[in-house]
């Protein structure tokens, strides 16, 4: 069974998915599909191809789909667990009918890459980040939470007034669909006001701190506070952030 770790998570090299002439032609023309038939042809071609292509489907949903490892991991969903700890009263592990079962919020907001492409009109739905927050009782000294992914590579970070904001969720649909495991499903971070390297793949764990602790992205030279007014990447951004 799939489940969240606290082992330190390694930093793979970034790994490009190579397309050949006759797989690109093929899903093109299958992607034109999409146009016509909906999400429910981008759904297949996310599973039968794979998430390298998401970005090349013409009329899907235009996101750009990339991976440190060059791997997706696969949770199902029964096997989903977040594990939330550190400066907390009531230490808690959340499975998905767990997360289903609080208060629902959902809203339609852009995804923007800090790369600069976005997708806009994204339906989103999940748990507000502070009713877990409130759920497990964050300790007075607390400052920042670290999230941890099932990819054992990517982390990020929120202050606890950011994580409060609510347009801040862990997400289980977006698209109008679960999401899937190229999107970071079954559950992922999804923070609104800010860049996408922000909104978390493959959520495993939240730790609750006393000082933020810079993410994967962040210790490699993107803001640590990443707000779309205004704030921007490096002078040459990388373009595996999503």
């Amino acid at each position: 069974m799939a489940s969240a770790t606290n082992d330190p998570a390694p930093k793979a090299p970034i790994k490009r998915v190579a397309v050949g002439r006759r797989t690109l032609l093929g899903v093109t023309a299958l992607g034109a599909l999409g146009v016509v038939f909906g999400s429910s042809v981008q759904n297949f071609l996310g599973k039968a191809f794979g998430s390298g292509l998401g970005g090349l489907l013409p009329g899907g949903d235009r996101f750009r789909i990339y991976s440190i490892t060059g791997a997706y991991p696969k949770i199902a969903d029964r096997d989903y667990r977040l594990k939330v700890s550190g400066l907390v009263e009531r230490p808690r592990t959340f499975t998905l009918e767990d997360l289903k079962a609080m208060p629902p919020t959902s809203f339609v907001k852009a995804f923007q890459c800090v790369t600069g492409w976005r997708v806009p009109e994204v339906h989103w739905a999940g748990v507000r980040l502070s009713d877990i927050l409130d759920s497990v009782g964050v300790k007075p000294e607390a400052v920042a939470l670290k999230f941890e992914s099932y990819d054992r590579a990517d982390t990020e970070s929120l202050t606890i007034d950011q994580a409060h904001l609510p347009d801040v969720i862990v997400a289980y649909s977006m698209l109008g669909a679960p999401v899937t495991t190229e999107h970071g499903g079954p559950v992922r971070l999804y923070v609104a006001p800010m860049f996408g390297y922000k909104s978390l793949k493959w959520l495993s764990a939240i730790r609750v701190v006393n000082a933020v602790e810079p993410g994967f992205w962040e210790e490699n030279g993107y803001p640590v506070n990443g707000w779309l007014d205004g704030t921007t990447g490096p002078a040459n951004p990388d373009p595996s952030l999503t």
